[in-house]
């Protein structure tokens, strides 16, 4: 059974090794809340999943520890594992789907892993971590469902309670559910006042679906640009642990995680990968019902694939009203494009891509198509040069 007193051997134990990351206010994420973040991005390995590695690995007896440890995992996880093990003077053997981006199969090398590619998946590279697990006796770090990698991610509660003692609730990233379920019992031991809140993905609702259902589900398949979450199944212990002390698990979609991403990015200058930005998204979005309420987001990491970060910003770009696309019908004759040119500039957007093409089958002889891409600043700076458009004898299709 998960203690309270085993969080806080949690906490003492790693102490020497962790940092005890900052609680940052962030004024201009929800205007109508007084939002923190709890910036475990910041983190040693860049993400809070070295707390729970950790002291997992600090509970092996000397036995286990001579054998080694094996993990599988394309991300938070494996790094987490690499540098606790190394930490401990015991070797480790990470299980990886060949797919894994390179930047986080060098990183988990630079903590001292020993790499095992598996062609495939993560179910693919899970099952070949059982039978390396099996043939070589390994000690096997799940990265959730264990009482003491669970108890390790409570610590984040217990720093939060001393950081904040006056917090009204705590929003946190569901995956498979470890951090929440430590989290929660940490925060709803001591104070059980505190609403704890869970955020899934859209595409990856296994925890909220198997609450509802009173059982555990397997989703057939998940898809999320937060890969930190996509866990198809909670585990036995996490999905016990959400039902007894989690108040409510939401979700949020890709396009509102990718403008948590912007936002975090240009009113508090952090990196966030898609898990960690979750929290963020419910608020912004009115997800959680926080409205007047003091609470925190907790960044659970930052290890974003830069490849990726682009596109993200792009479409935080586009579900912000920060870019969008018009297609204008008109007539096609000379002065038209300068006109609109200048009705834009004078309502102060930016003009980004212009692409112009005669009338097709089905419109008028002399028609013309202009579709314009440019930077706005809101939905309601749409609103405006939409209606200035069609003031001025413009129709803009839809």
């Amino acid at each position: 059974m998960l203690a309270l007193d085993k969080i806080y051997h949690a906490k003492y134990v790693l102490k020497p090794v962790i940092r005890e990351t900052d609680l940052i206010p962030a004024p201009k994420i929800a205007p109508d809340a007084q939002v923190y973040l709890k910036s475990e991005n910041l983190q040693i390995t860049g993400s809070f999943k070295v707390r729970g590695a950790y002291y997992k690995i600090s509970q092996l007896s000397e036995e286990e520890k001579a054998r080694g440890v094996i993990a599988c995992s394309a991300g938070n996880h494996a790094q987490g594992v690499a540098l606790a093990a190394t930490r401990h003077g015991i070797s480790s053997l990470i299980c990886l789907p060949d797919g894994a981006p390179i930047s986080k199969v060098e990183a988990t090398k630079s903590y001292g892993a020993d790499i095992c590619l598996v062609n495939g998946v993560y179910d693919d590279a899970y099952a070949k971590a059982m039978q390396l697990q099996e043939e070589k006796k390994y000690a096997f770090i799940h990265p959730f469902d264990d009482e003491d990698v669970i108890a390790g991610q409570g610590t984040i509660g217990l720093e939060l309670i001393e950081q904040l003692p006056d917090m009204d609730a705590v929003v946190v990233p569901v995956g498979g559910g470890g951090l929440i379920s430590g989290l929660a019992f940490a925060i709803k031991s001591l104070n059980p006042r505190v609403k704890v809140y869970g955020v899934q993905a859209a595409g990856a609702p296994s925890m909220q679906q198997s609450l509802s259902q009173g059982k555990i589900i397997r989703l057939p398949g998940v898809s999320t640009i937060a890969d930190g979450i996509a866990v198809k199944e909670p585990g036995e212990h996490t999905f016990s642990c959400c039902a007894k002390y989690v108040d409510d698990i939401v979700t949020v979609t890709d396009d509102e995680i990718s403008a948590a991403i912007l936002a975090l990015i240009e009113n508090q200058k952090l990196i966030v990968e898609g898990a960690g930005a979750v929290p963020v998204a419910a608020v912004m979005f009115h997800k959680v019902p926080v409205e007047g309420k003091k609470v925190v987001c907790l960044l659970s990491g930052g290890n974003i694939d830069v490849t990726i970060l682009s596109r993200v910003i792009k479409r935080g770009l586009l579900m912000s009203g920060r870019t969008v696309s018009m297609n204008i019908e008109m007539i096609d004759k000379p002065g038209q494009l300068r006109d609109v040119s200048k009705l834009i500039a004078e309502m102060g957007a930016n003009v980004t891509s212009v692409h112009h093409e005669r009338a097709n089958e089905g419109s008028a002889v002399n028609g013309c198509y202009l579709r314009i891409v440019m930077e706005t600043r809101n939905y309601e700076h749409i609103a405006e040069i939409r209606r200035k458009l069609t003031e001025n004898g413009f129709r803009i299709e839809d």
